[in-house]
């Protein structure tokens, strides 16, 4: 088995546990993004509205989705990125260098993104059209009675989709998706490179778990951080919100809610996606790296 083969899985099976883990959070950060009420509530107020609304099993709809979309995402970024990595070095003359120059990183970045986002696009979408089915139904009123849209499942939420907006439904939201596609993870691991490059693998080899696991959420923090306005537009596209529909573009989405719900608008559920984001960043890059380890140790034992 190949290193790029070895990688994507390594990916995938760390991406399915970071998002077991997180996915709670994720649900609630979607709902808050597609949310256009000016009703703030913290992550607490609004985990327990909805368990008391749809039960604890609410936390989890779209969950089969999104095990899906994060192997795909992570088992596709890594053997994309992987496989250009490769291309690139081998490219190189003899003595030319074992690591990625910074250009070479953002191309190689931009490369598996780009084909990461296009093929699990349509996952999200459907993953997203789950967490927020029943918001569309929710009562206006505390006491909670109403009635709910029946909760749909993986494959019935792909033929509601297809049937009520046609197959290019699945692409929505494509656009602000490719504006997220570089990874700062990448970064860390392009100097790393040029570390063991530069002859102090050593000092490389005595990195803990915690020291990866906060270099990862770091870099994620900012990631997030930075680009949240990108996956509230995102998230709206994605989710077929009709206030979204009239996006001309990704700016335009953005000038659309600053003008309609103010700077707040862009930072809907941005509490809980930050922390989502940071624990799922850090739980992959340290499952990950021993993932990858572990992997290459059985597959190729000398």
């Amino acid at each position: 088995m190949s290193d790029s083969a070895i990688h994507s899985l390594a990916g995938a099976a760390g991406g399915i546990v970071a998002m077991s883990v997180t996915y709670p959070l994720i649900f609630i950060s979607t709902r808050a993004a597609v949310e256009t009420k000016n009703d703030t509530k913290s992550t607490y107020q609004a985990v327990l509205d909805i368990i008391k609304r749809e039960g604890v099993l609410g936390l989890y709809s779209g969950l089969s989705s999104s095990l899906l979309g994060i192997a795909v995402t992570n088992g596709v970024y890594y053997y994309f990125y992987e496989r250009s990595r490769g291309i690139i070095l081998n490219s190189r003359p003899s003595g030319g260098g074992k690591g990625l120059s910074t250009l070479e990183s953002i191309i190689t970045g931009l490369i598996a993104g780009s084909a990461t986002t296009i093929v699990s696009n349509p996952i999200w979408v459907v993953q997203t059209s789950q967490a927020v089915r029943t918001l569309e139904s929710l009562p206006g009123d505390s006491s909670g009675a109403g009635t709910s849209l029946k909760k749909l499942g993986f494959f019935e939420t792909i033929r509601n989709i297809a049937a009520k907006d046609g197959v290019g439904a699945f692409w929505r939201g494509v656009g602000p998706a490719l504006v997220l596609v570089i990874n700062p993870n990448f970064l860390i691991a392009r100097r790393t490179a040029r570390m063991r490059v530069a002859g102090i693998a050593v000092m490389i080899a005595t990195l803990s778990d915690w020291d990866f696991f906060f270099l990862g959420a770091l870099s994620k923090l900012v990631a997030t951080g930075s680009t949240y306005p990108y996956i509230v537009i995102k998230s709206r596209l994605q989710a077929g919100q009709k206030t979204a529909s009239k996006y001309k573009s990704s700016f335009d989405g953005l000038l659309t809610i600053l003008n309609e719900e103010g700077i707040s608008g862009l930072y809907r559920g941005v509490g809980s996606k930050l922390l989502q984001s940071v624990l799922t960043a850090a739980i992959l890059f340290v499952g990950q790296k021993r993932i990858y380890e572990m992997t290459k140790k059985i597959i190729k034992p000398h």
